[in-house]
């Protein structure tokens, strides 16, 4: 094996789990991290691997739900990311929800401590020649200004960008527990959770009306001029924008009462409930979920108070808006996540255009495996397109339609994971007396077959490494 050091630009989650799976192969790397010396609109600390919006890493179930698939998937390839977020999990449902103040320590610990990572902290301002050796860039939706102008000039593509929002965090003692109650939603028991994860705000009609008006005229955060045009990520828009798309949205989106009964009022059907979720291991902290916001700080209090039990919310941190990047992925990635025109070069995380803290890792881990092939002097074939990883790469370097008129891909846009991303079944599961399943029990049937197929398949794939 060649010995050479691997430089990671990028110490999120998938600049650090691209170091752990090549440190784990035996290769030496230096982990780049520009905070403290340079800080970001949207981190709060210096720590490797900070969380700096949701704490959650959304379903945990690997047999219906294709996030759980992917959480199934890294751990069987041994994750730090998600070593990391089981032993510090806080109850969440059916979610794997992190304190993420432990979750990034943890991961920084075992970073620090492997004989073979060096940690540098300082901003890098240019990409490195191939003469320093194999390079991943996983600067993350973060990056700064100087890194942003070298990744443009080198692959001589517009960088697009979207806008991604954060909620707010409460401390649990202010919440007015004679209103609110704690209830999953459908009684759900998740990991390390109860059934009774959740802190839920009930809403009537009338204060639902009065909270969407409050929302759609309250004091926005004002666009600079050069981020008017763009667009915001479908799956984290602030909920003013969901409520100026129809007042009812809210209700069946982050608000909706479904599965959800008052315990103080049990025979009251609630018009809208507003949920908040465990934020650290104390339970000390709850943040308001899916209440990604741009509105501006003073309105944000006044109006989320306007929710019963909030009323004397006290919050720890308020919500905020800040600009992403990504690259134009299939044009300028080859299949391995190589820059086709600096093939030393390689990306990973959120800046190649996956979107969600899991998927962000995945692709980490994938490239840190890929990158400790090509050292080896052997070539490795990316993961099945029936996984969730294949799946994810297929997405990022060319599961697009093409564009006719200049052969490109189509509005290349961030995604989750999800079944969609997925190969069809050969063949549709059929019930026991071997009829054809039909709506809900089809859908879920699918999902289970394909969840299977999938995590096979990748523990097939992984396990033949060497």
């Amino acid at each position: 094996m060649k010995k050479q050091r691997v430089q990671i630009i990028g110490g999120g989650l998938a600049g650090s789990e691209a170091a752990w799976q090549l440190a784990q192969r035996g290769i030496e790397v230096v982990l780049h991290e520009m905070r403290p010396h340079r800080k970001t609109d949207a981190h709060k600390s210096d720590g490797l691997a900070e969380l700096v919006c949701s704490n959650s890493f959304r379903s945990d179930d690997a047999e219906n739900n294709a996030v759980g698939l992917l959480h199934a998937e890294l751990r069987h390839a041994g994750s730090l990311i998600m070593q990391a977020a089981d032993a510090n999990q806080v109850p969440a449902g059916g979610a794997l929800a992190v304190d993420r103040d432990g979750f990034s320590a943890h991961v920084q610990a075992a970073l620090e401590a492997h004989e073979l990572i060096e940690i540098r902290r300082g901003e890098i301002t240019a990409l490195p020649s191939s003469e320093d050796g194999p390079v991943i860039v996983a600067s993350g939706p973060l990056t700064s200004p100087a890194l942003g102008e070298a990744i443009l000039e080198a692959t001589g593509e517009d960088a697009l960008a979207f806008f991604d929002a954060i909620a707010p965090i409460i401390h649990r003692e202010s919440i007015d527990m004679d209103k609110a109650w704690y209830q999953s939603r459908y009684d759900k028991v998740g990991p390390g959770g109860t059934g009774k994860d959740y802190i839920n705000c009930p809403l009537d009609k009338e204060q639902y009306e009065a909270f969407i008006t409050a929302l759609i005229e309250g004091d926005k955060t004002d666009f600079k001029e050069w981020e008017k045009n763009t667009p915001y990520f479908d799956g984290c828009l602030p909920i003013e924008v969901m409520a100026e798309r129809g007042r009812e949205t809210l209700r069946h989106g982050p608000m909706k009462p479904m599965g959800l009964t008052n315990a103080h009022k049990p025979d009251e059907k609630a018009y809208a409930v507003v949920q908040l979720r465990q934020d650290n291991a104390l339970g000390t902290l709850y943040n308001m979920v899916g209440f990604q916001t741009k509105l501006k700080y003073g309105a944000q209090t006044e109006i989320f108070k306007m929710i019963p039990g909030l009323e004397n919310a006290q919050f720890a941190r308020l919500g905020g808006l800040h600009r992403n990047t990504f690259l134009n992925s299939p044009q300028v990635l080859d299949g391995q996540l190589r820059l086709k025109k600096q093939p030393h070069l390689r990306f990973a995380g959120q800046i190649t255009g996956c979107e969600g803290y899991v998927e962000s890792t995945a692709i980490g881990a994938m490239v840190g495996i890929m990158t400790a092939y090509e050292l080896s002097g052997r070539s490795l074939e990316t993961p099945p397109m029936t996984s969730a990883c294949g799946a994810l790469i297929n997405h990022i370097t060319g599961g697009h339609l093409a564009d006719e008129n200049n052969g490109g891909p189509k509005s290349f846009q961030p995604m989750n994971i999800n079944f969609g991303l997925l190969p069809p079944l050969e063949e549709l599961p059929k019930s026991e007396d071997g009829k054809r399943l039909r709506g809900k029990e089809k859908t879920r049937a699918k999902k289970r077959a394909m969840a299977l197929r999938g995590l096979n398949d990748f523990k097939s794939w992984f396990d033949a490494l060497s």
